[in-house]
């Protein structure tokens, strides 16, 4: 348990807009918080663990908080200087943590010495990492004076709010303590009790899913409502390789080697992310040794998965990829509508598209859910997102959300911690993939999952790619009368291709407003954003006539081409399409994350490179130095055989 009240003894990281003044306190000063102003917002787990970092899986993650982060032009925190400045408190603006799920960023601040994170606003994974490893959290800046005057803060101060899950697990420094103390039956988590009530969607699954009583194996209950802290039973839990070995340790720590998992057989592992990384890491990387240091992630991982009997998706024999991207593996060969499932990607919303519910989880839950086989929720509110209309042609589903993204509710934090339920009538024009890119990119969003309740079209793809008849159940879709936080209307008829500018996946603009002409040096379709069936489809109807013309990418411009999952490619290359991308010039790519988490060909090497790219996210470094462009893959294919950003 926590000391009551809380003492931190320790100084005031304000991570602010102004690179000098970060350098100033990282130097030994201290500010006041109007001194400090303006606070960084938006600060992304690619900022405070760039992708690089996370091969490290231990304490030495403490060497590299923020490192990433960018405050104008300039990256001012070096590798050590948290540590080596005795700070306690990291204080920053709104949206703290948004993007990756990776608990390497909690972790990183906590062993360099932060005891408690202070922001306007959360992310919901980044919190709930911090939760889980006892790092404390608060959105009161008033709490800054009363620890520089040595007061101890009142535990209560930093449960207020919260479920009585949550605020347990917050009171015992974390989830393992927590669940050691579940397990042996010394806490009991309350359970809610309602009156009928119309459900969304994702109440009624969350409902289906709830641990009534773990040790009898009951699940079920016939009510829940926002705000409700649960234990929820999960069908499939999965990991990466950034994570696995990470959770392995942490799961080793806290209850020795001789741990026995639930259900392995519903336990999934991926090698996904860093297949092509010896392919373009940086000489000043491989200087550090960090290619040594990421190749330990696969034998570990291997280790661990033949330890327990869990199924890994790997690299390929011949070194050419990897079987596929969790996400895109996930939808195509294993998630069913009326399910749960929870994996250690921001992305795993990918498969609400079945109208399954999908939501990413860090790396101490997993490593808890591998034990239990459940993991903890806040039920969340649903903000409802409905399609009114058609889309045109040549609009697709990275068009609308990234439309999404610019809306000012959205890039205001207001659909934090929000399933992101979609409907209406302009989800008849987009086929399962195209949907999954709805979902997917829930993400970006900061809500909670993303979801699209089952219909027709759900019974179509599980039959084509699988073999398997399908049939929907009568309750798998929301009440009528079901309370909604938030109605966002798009209408579907008016909208035209969008980008994203560099900088944030919400830097939104209508490709027929970009004005300035925008040469490129790169262009990558792919990732599991990108590189699905529908969306190579997509591209290639537009370079299937620049094919047979014999006109090709632009000299200066690289055009690469990578599938979300083998099954994917070998779909391609039988549809004539990797043919057709391989005349015009393009380099088509073994299956894998590869550019979009910086480890593969299609990343920039240079500050002054532009890429357009059909990722989900282009925070600063995300993808290499350069300006990173989003875009659907048909205007990325478009941009590659003009040399500068075009519409299709």
């Amino acid at each position: 348990m926590l000391s009551d009240p809380v003492r931190f003894e320790g100084r005031i990281l304000f991570l602010t807009e102004d690179a000098d003044k970060v350098c100033r306190q990282l130097a030994g000063g201290d500010l006041d918080l109007d001194q400090a102003l303006h606070l960084r917002n938006q600060i992304s787990t690619d900022e405070i663990t760039p992708a690089f970092i996370c091969y490290h899986f231990d304490e030495k993650l403490g060497d590299f908080p923020y490192l990433g982060l960018k405050c104008g032009d300039a990256f001012p925190v070096k590798e050590g200087s948290v540590r080596a400045g005795g700070f306690a408190v990291s204080v920053a603006g709104k949206r703290r943590g948004k993007g990756s799920s990776r608990e390497a960023s909690p972790y990183a601040e906590q062993c360099a010495g932060i005891r408690l994170v202070i922001a306007e606003s959360f992310e919901r994974i980044y919190r709930q990492n911090a939760q889980n490893l006892g790092l404390l959290t608060s959105t009161d800046a008033g709490l800054i004076p009363r620890i520089r005057r040595g007061e101890g803060i009142p535990l209560v101060e930093f449960t207020t709010g919260l479920d009585p899950v949550t605020a347990e697990i917050v009171r015992r420094g974390g989830l393992f303590a927590y669940n050691a103390a579940r397990l042996t039956g010394e806490v009991l988590p309350p359970l809610p009790a309602h009156g009928l009530r119309p459900m969304t969607y994702a109440e009624k699954l969350l409902a289906r899913h709830a641990v009534v009583d773990a040790a009898a194996g009951q699940v079920g209950l016939p009510v829940v409502k926002p705000g409700d802290g649960l234990f929820v039973q999960a069908d499939w839990r999965f990991s990466h390789e950034y994570v696995t070995p990470m959770a392995a340790s942490f799961l080793e720590k806290a209850l020795g080697s001789d741990a026995i998992l639930r259900e392995p057989a519903t336990i999934l592992a991926f090698r996904d992310h860093l297949t092509f990384l010896h392919h373009t890491m940086k000489p000043e990387h491989r200087a550090m040794d960090l290619l040594t240091v990421a190749e330990r992630l696969k034998p570990a991982q291997e280790a661990f998965c033949t330890k327990h009997g869990i199924r890994l998706h790997g690299e390929l024999p011949d070194g050419t990829g990897s079987e596929g991207i969790c996400h895109s593996i996930m939808a195509e060969r294993y998630v069913l509508p009326g399910q749960l499932v929870v994996g250690t990607d921001s992305h795993t919303p990918h498969a609400g598209a079945l109208g399954c519910l999908a939501f990413g989880v860090g790396t101490t839950d997993i490593a808890c859910a591998w034990v239990t086989g459940d993991v903890r929720v806040t039920v969340p509110p649903t903000m409802r997102v409905r399609l009114r209309g058609r889309l045109r042609a040549g609009v697709s589903a990275k068009d609308v959300i990234l439309h999404l993204l610019a809306q000012p509710l959205i890039r205001e934090g207001g659909a934090i911690g929000h399933v992101i339920e979609y409907q209406g009538e302009g989800l008849l024009d987009l086929d399962t993939d195209e949907r999954a890119t709805l979902t997917n990119m829930a993400a970006e969003i900061g809500g909670f999952t993303g979801l699209i309740a089952p219909d027709a079209e759900t019974i179509r793809f599980v039959q084509e790619r699988r073999g398997v008849a399908l049939s929907l159940e009568s309750w798998m879709h929301g009440d009528g009368g079901a309370a909604y936080a938030h109605t966002l209307e798009v209408d579907c008829a008016a909208l035209g291709p969008m980008l994203a500018r560099p900088g944030d996946p919400g830097n939104g603009v209508p490709l027929a407003e970009l004005g300035e002409a925008v040469p490129i040096d790169i262009a990558y379709l792919g990732s599991c954003t990108g590189g699905k069936r529908g969306d190579l489809r997509r591209a290639f109807e537009v370079v299937q006539t620049a094919a047979a013309e014999g006109r090709r990418v632009p000299e200066g411009v690289q055009f690469f081409v990578q599938c979300g999952s083998e099954d994917v490619r070998r779909y391609a290359i039988a549809q004539g399409w990797m043919a057709a991308f391989e005349a015009v010039g393009a380099v088509v790519l073994g299956s894998s994350c590869g550019a979009c988490i910086n480890a593969g060909p299609g990343v920039s090497t240079r500050p002054d490179q532009v890429t357009i790219s059909a990722i989900n996210r282009n925070f600063p470094g995300r993808s290499g130095p350069g300006q990173m462009w989003l875009a659907s893959p048909a205007t990325v294919a478009a941009s590659a055989l003009a040399g500068r950003i075009v519409g299709a």
